[in-house]
């Protein structure tokens, strides 16, 4: 590891990241609780927030869901360091549209913005709005334009570009570059079309929480790949379930399993709406796990040495980004805070 490991906390935009029913965590996704988290997240230490992107909730369109753009403006006017990495969807917004907000974000945070690119799974949200839900590696290929469109306004140049599904003519965006040459660019996504954006446009590559082994083929696939300019680096998202014995944060997690066992419309009304193509789906039936994005199928449950002992050997796979669920998710985000922050930066000391 050439650098300090990051961590970051996935904004509660859905009002959980764990089991609806759990009794200690009421489903709440409203802003003053979203802006509570990520003020204390920086307060914490906390290097990053993810601001996941959904119109309706995937859980089902009863449950509230946090517009992600609109929060995210706001999240950075009341913190002072964090990065706030929004996703976005492509097909949701138009390429100008969305540079110029991205840039109006970066320019309210002071130079801590990023854009998580995702291609979509959830059809519902993009089929019922009467857009297209494009095939699996149209959607990349789309994708691929409208970045290319993105990288390019964000920066500030001006922009002439035709291709298959945008065309757009000598454009430029102001004010840009104030802080660095543009907000950073996240790239979210393990099929090989993802992975050959991420390759080719991403500064981070998000990796969904998976075993060490599955993580170490990934990054190896990505980093050897042809690409301009520093090298990519990779974030993993994680679900942590740490305390102070092995046997206690099993124990945790057998509950954790019980509780999500109990959302069985919620689970449906995402598995039974998701493009069957996504590769992320394909990686989750391999791996039971609590959590969104593979959670705890990244191993980062068991005691405290043990959950930072395993973070810092995905750093040493290359992972630098480090993006976490918990649940209750604020008591447990402090739980992390104080006892794996500190045993993690004891660990990179010691190999420095």
């Amino acid at each position: 590891m050439s650098t300090a490991l990051r961590f970051g906390v996935w904004a509660l935009v859905y009002g959980t990241w764990g089991a609806k029913q759990h009794p200690l965590e009421p489903v709440d996704a409203s802003w003053a609780r979203n802006r509570d988290q990520i003020v204390e997240a920086e307060r914490l230490g906390f290097d990053a927030t993810l601001v996941a992107q959904h119109e309706v909730n995937p859980s089902g369109d009863h449950y509230d869901q946090l517009e992600a753009w609109t929060a995210s403006a706001a999240l950075a006017a009341v913190t002072q360091n964090i990065e706030i990495i929004t996703a976005i969807k492509p097909a949701l917004y138009h390429p100008v549209v969305l540079a110029k907000q991205a840039l109006q974000i970066e320019e309210i945070s002071g130079g801590r913005f990023g854009i998580n690119v995702v291609n979509a799974w959830f059809r519902p949200e993009i089929a019922r709005a009467g857009l297209p839900f494009l095939e699996h590696d149209e959607r990349y290929a789309y994708g691929r334009e409208w970045l290319t469109v993105v990288d390019s306004l964000v920066r500030g140049e001006r922009t002439t570009f035709h291709g298959k599904y945008f065309h757009v003519e000598d454009y430029q965006l102001k004010p840009a570059g104030r802080y660095r040459p543009r907000p950073a660019i996240y790239v979210g996504g393990e099929s090989e079309p993802a992975r050959a954006l991420a390759a080719d446009h991403a500064d981070v590559w998000f990796v969904n929480g998976q075993p060490e082994e599955d993580v170490r083929r990934l990054v190896t696939d990505v980093a050897r790949r042809p690409r301009s300019g520093t090298p990519a680096r990779f974030g993993l998202a994680a679900f942590v379930i740490a305390r102070d014995t092995a046997r206690a944060a099993a124990d945790e997690l057998a509950y954790a399993f019980e509780l999500a066992g109990r959302d069985t419309a919620e689970t449906h009304s995402v598995l039974s709406n998701a493009d069957p193509q996504a590769e992320m789906f394909k990686t989750f039936a391999r791996h039971p796990h609590v959590g969104t994005n593979g959670g705890t199928a990244a191993g980062l449950v068991g005691s405290y040495d043990t959950v930072a002992e395993r973070i810092v050997r995905f750093g040493s796979l290359g992972i630098e980004l480090f993006m976490l669920q918990f649940q209750p998710f604020e008591s447990e985000m402090r739980r992390f805070a104080e006892h794996v922050l500190p045993r993690v930066r004891r660990l990179e000391q010691r190999a420095a």
